[in-house]
């Protein structure tokens, strides 16, 4: 039954994270194309009982996968299985920590969290060092873990090679889609000029 609770709260979760991703992708067409995506699909997930709902998947997530991570200890064979563990774990600290962002800049610092909220720290002093690997990590982490899952759900249908292949691949389409987001947020395509009201919020996202 918690593996079922985990599967389905991560399709809950992930139905938010394609639009989140979209919406990143949005900004390939600019910063106020992401702003505006940003703003229409608010309209649903910040409606309070999708955003309660959403939260407590979270903290759900987060917390069923450290318990599986751990209930497993010692019993894992081969990369996929040890990728699914180890991103499993980056996830949780990532939607935990990045969660508790977000709702601290909403919340204490009375800001938007939206496009400049995210790039401040790859713009601000030093702190690119951390923030640059840390929304890196997060995407791939995320492509990563729902390979390996669907490697393993998929076993019986794809062959060994085949839920390889899957896995394999989707971790690269991770790691290309956190390379475009993140050139994306660092200025690579069009100047990005932080506002002066994110930029005493650089050290939390």
């Amino acid at each position: 039954m918690l593996h079922k609770l985990h599967r389905l709260s991560a399709c809950l979760i992930s139905l938010y994270i394609l639009f989140h991703l979209l919406n990143h992708l949005s900004a390939l067409a600019g910063i106020q194309a992401h702003i505006d995506y940003m703003r229409s699909y608010r309209l649903l997930y910040r409606f309070p009982p999708v955003e309660t709902l959403l939260l407590a998947c979270v903290l759900f997530q987060a917390g069923s996968g450290l318990y599986f991570v751990w209930a497993r200890r010692g019993q894992r064979q081969g990369f996929f299985d040890h990728a699914q563990a180890w991103s499993g774990l980056y996830l949780a600290f990532f939607l935990l920590f990045h969660l508790s962002a977000v709702l601290y800049g909403r919340w204490v610092q009375g800001v938007d969290t939206n496009f400049y909220f995210a790039a401040a720290g790859l713009h601000l002093g030093h702190y690119f060092l951390f923030f640059m690997p840390y929304y890196f990590l997060s995407i791939v982490a995320y492509f990563t873990h729902i390979g390996c899952a669907l490697r393993w759900l998929l076993q019986a249908r794809l062959g060994p090679r085949g839920g390889d292949r899957l896995a394999g691949g989707m971790m690269a389409t991770g790691a290309l889609l956190s390379g475009v987001v993140i050139a994306t947020f660092s200025g690579a395509w069009y100047p990005v000029a932080i506002p002066a009201a994110y930029q005493f919020s650089g050290l939390v996202r």
